[in-house]
């Protein structure tokens, strides 16, 4: 649960990660034969839909192959809450040869398998990207031990963790909005580029504003080593408020946009 009582946007990708294993466990040989070898996440798409509140009935997550490809394919996911569809989601994924530290296509027996749960669904609506100035806001990200997945590297899922503390941090360090503006993830897209790794060392965040809308802004992220700055992944947050933006959460926001212009109120509110 967050601080708003319900489930956290984060622990979502957590849902959808314990569905992808388990679909892959109960599929034919070939499936778990693909975890062992070794699968890679490549990106994901989540669109939260509706909050999801603490109560004794399971979320049911539906689950198919969205798409095959040569080297890659997609699982797409509908959660319900009851009746509710309370997110739609896409993962990436590709096939890894760990004991050769490579990417490999898929063999004919894995699409085989794959095959029959093919159902192409409706893609979900992109979310624009923006080329950040450099001029970010840093955070300082240690991995945590216990953030390690089976094949040594950290999980997929703790990059959501990682967005979500570094979105936090900017929020608290140059916006100082009360704890009354509530404000829902609605969209959150991540690309994986790196595997990335446990070390003493901390990593970074930056993150910078890419767009303003009435009452909604977009954040992006790029999680990299500050030394070297290579990157390990890029992420995209689409918050979304009960109220319209204020000018005072405006002129906060600025401090971080990649272009102030996208700053300026719409004409409706001028």
């Amino acid at each position: 649960m967050d601080a708003q009582g319900h489930i956290n946007n984060a622990a979502y990708v957590d849902y959808l990660q314990e569905a992808r294993v388990d679909f892959l466990l109960a599929a034919p040989p070939e499936g778990r034969a693909l975890l062992d070898s070794g699968v890679l996440v490549v990106n994901h798409q989540v669109e939260y839909l509706r909050p999801v509140n603490f109560g004794g009935r399971p979320l049911v997550i539906n689950l198919w192959v969205d798409q095959i490809g040569g080297s890659r394919f997609t699982i797409g996911y509908d959660v319900l809450d009851g009746d509710d569809l309370a997110a739609r989601a896409r993962t990436g994924l590709a096939p890894f040869d760990l004991a050769r530290d490579t990417l490999r296509r898929l063999t004919d027996a894995e699409r085989a398998m794959l095959t029959p749960h093919l159902a192409p669904a409706e893609p979900l609506r992109p979310v624009a990207k923006a080329r950040s100035t450099g001029h970010d806001h840093r955070f300082a990200l240690r991995v945590r031990w216990s953030d390690l997945d089976s094949y040594g590297h950290v999980n997929n899922v703790k990059f959501y963790d990682y967005i979500q503390e570094a979105r936090i941090a900017l929020i608290h360090d140059t916006v100082g909005w009360e704890s009354a503006d509530v404000w829902m993830v609605a969209r959150q897209d991540l690309e994986y580029r790196r595997p990335l790794d446990f070390r003493p060392e901390p990593y970074e965040v930056g993150t910078f504003v890419s767009n303003v809308g009435t009452r909604s802004f977009t954040l992006e992220a790029e999680l990299r080593d500050p030394g070297t700055q290579t990157v390990f992944a890029t992420a995209r947050t689409v918050a979304v408020g009960v109220t319209p933006l204020t000018d005072g959460q405006r002129s906060a926001l600025a401090v971080w946009a990649a272009d102030p212009e996208l700053l300026r109120p719409p004409p409706s509110l001028v």
